[in-house]
């Protein structure tokens, strides 16, 4: 864009600047981009960076030594070619176990290998293809025996060489000897390590608040891209605009010399004329004049008289004036000055008020996040102590009715014990009578 407004053709006429003018008359104002406003209270980096420092749960901490692990038994398996290969040269750092595993592990590996190398060249088609089942079964139990030899080798021979760290030292040191592949997956899980160990230091709540923020950084990002371009195609309007207005001024200027051209041309045949005629007509007048010139310096002699006393007034007002002049540039000057630095006061207020309010804007958003957290634990509440509220309401309602109704358990009971007892008083009277009535016959 840059470009593009150096490399415009200038007119032949510089005038003063003048605001870019649209072809239906008006200004085109360019707008200013507004800086992208960062998120209250945050910093970026430590926003993108995990709350913590150390793996605080024994799960993670298995996670990330079983990747270890994991590496450092890749970069031992990897070179297993190179001590088979050179198992001579390291058979005494290895020791007899170690060397007779390797050998083993490469006597395997040879098996897989040719086996493999059969099965790719198609000898065992043919023979599959004539044999019957039983045979096809027993090759493919003959090869997932190779297998699981080569893999057991394997762990076998990685069991004996953990047990040795000389022959890991040595082993490692070996490096630079291994294939691209493995080289390509270790550092391929090294360089997962990292993310992972950040993954587990992050917790859900962080991630989201991070992606949250992302989210938000992309969206604003995109809407400064639409302005940008907004604005962009608003700027190559007007550029365009100027250069129409450019060339038809160009166009106006052009036939304007071309009639200034022309009018020169006509002016010098009349200024010719105009001097033969001035010429005669000066001949004459200097005739006429020297009879006027007399007469005239007479008149002049009297005019310079009174010039010079008009001169000696006029000095005086003139004084007077440049120290009138002098005192209101002064005043000017001093109420510069104090316009000056009552702006600048302002101004530094302006930007203080700016600040608080950019600071109270950022307290305001996370007060409404803390809010909406709240209000969302201020329903659950209020929904709890509600069906408290009923619980207790049915509870005191089952007590009540447990309460009547052991009230008239109660009063049954007593009414049952009262008239049990004025039964059995009526029984005992009913005997003392009876006995009463003997003792009289008796007698």
């Amino acid at each position: 864009m840059a470009s593009n407004v150096l490399s415009m053709p200038q007119p032949t006429v510089v005038s003063s600047p003048q605001p870019l003018q649209s072809p239906a008359g008006g200004v085109v104002r360019l707008l200013k981009l507004s800086p992208i406003k960062t998120l209250p209270n945050i910093d970026s980096i430590k926003m993108l960076e995990p709350g913590r420092k150390k793996l605080s749960s024994i799960e993670t901490q298995r996670v990330v030594a079983v990747l270890d692990e994991t590496i450092k038994k890749l970069e031992l398996v990897s070179l297993f070619q190179h001590a088979i290969e050179n198992v001579d040269r390291y058979s005494v750092v290895f020791g007899s176990e170690l060397a007779g595993a390797l050998r083993e592990h490469k006597r395997l590996q040879d098996n897989m290998e040719r086996r493999l190398q059969r099965v790719k060249s198609g000898e065992d088609e043919s023979s599959i293809q004539g044999a019957k089942t039983n045979r096809v079964e027993d090759a493919d139990l003959h090869f997932g025996a190779l297998h699981q030899g080569v893999q057991s080798s394997v762990r076998n021979t990685m069991r004996l060489l953990l047990t040795n760290p000389t022959a890991c030292k040595t082993l490692r040191s070996e490096g630079n000897v291994r294939d691209q592949a493995s080289q390509t997956l270790i550092r391929f899980l090294s360089e997962l390590r990292p993310f992972l160990y950040e993954k587990l230091l992050t917790s859900p709540l962080e991630q989201n608040e991070r992606r949250h923020y992302l989210q938000e950084i992309t969206l604003r990002d995109h809407k400064n891209r639409n302005i940008l371009m907004a604005l962009e195609e608003e700027l190559n309007a007007a550029i365009l605009d100027r250069d129409t207005e450019i060339s038809k001024k160009n166009g106006i200027i052009r036939q304007l010399k071309i009639k200034l051209h022309q009018l020169e041309k006509f002016s010098e045949n009349q200024v010719k004329r105009t001097m033969q005629e001035a010429e005669n007509q000066q001949k004459s007048d200097c005739r006429a004049s020297e009879g006027k010139t007399a007469k005239l310096q007479q008149e002049l002699q009297q005019l310079r008289s009174q010039l010079n006393g008009a001169i000696v007034e006029n000095r005086e007002v003139e004084l007077g004036l440049r120290k009138k002049k002098y005192k209101v540039e002064t005043e000017i000057e001093n109420w510069i000055q104090k316009y000056d630095g009552d702006m600048g006061e302002k101004q530094a207020e302006l930007e203080e008020v700016e600040g608080m309010y950019e600071e109270e804007k950022a307290q305001l958003v996370e007060l409404k996040e803390k809010l909406a957290v709240l209000e969302v634990e201020y329903v659950q509440i209020v929904e709890e102590r509600r069906l408290a509220q009923l619980r207790r309401e049915e509870a005191e309602r089952e007590l009540a009715s447990m309460n009547r109704a052991a009230i008239v358990i109660q009063a049954h009971w007593k009414g049952y014990q009262v008239r049990r007892s004025m039964k059995s008083k009526k029984k005992k009277k009913k005997k003392g009578k009876g006995k009463s009535a003997k003792g009289k016959t008796k007698k």
